[in-house]
């Protein structure tokens, strides 16, 4: 069993779980939560219900600050619906939490790059203008209309 890991200032977690053998599918999300709010508190409210395996708590690229939600995972999908019965609406730092089943998140598309480009098969060339772009599309003209202009007159 190899030693917990630590990925984020907020999340710890312990062995992973396919190294245990177990495939953890019991995940809840905890909503609303005071931006003051610990990990360990988080924590030990929910060990009451069961065996806690990970929380995670995501602070805000830019500033560093708790976003004020958490994602809390059980051993067992049986705990989890009890956290979700018992917790649901509970008060914690003079707010009322908002406890349900976590969803996956789906897949997103880099932002990089938008994912694959279709080419043209006819592999013909943009206008002799400087239009298309580098793959041999058709299409706008890239560039100033003034650098267009001179592309022009010098030909």
């Amino acid at each position: 069993m190899s030693p917990p890991f630590r990925d984020g200032a907020n999340r710890v977690g312990v062995a992973c779980a396919a190294e245990r053998g177990k495939i953890i599918s019991a995940k809840v999300f905890v909503g609303n939560l005071a931006f003051s709010t610990q990990r360990e508190e988080v924590e030990s409210l929910f060990a009451q219900v069961g065996q806690v395996v990970d929380v995670f708590l995501p602070v805000d690229r830019e500033t560093g600050k708790p976003r004020g939600f958490a994602f809390v995972e059980f051993s067992s999908e049986g705990e989890a619906t009890e956290a979700i019965q018992r917790f649901d609406g509970y008060e914690l730092g003079g707010r009322p939490l908002r406890v349900n089943a976590a969803e996956d998140r789906p897949r997103r598309t880099p932002s990089f790059g938008g994912g694959p480009r279709q080419f043209d098969e006819g592999g013909g060339g943009g206008d002799r203008f400087g239009g298309g772009d580098r793959f041999g599309g058709g299409g706008k003209p890239k560039g100033s209309r003034r650098n267009i202009r001179a592309k022009k007159r010098s030909l």
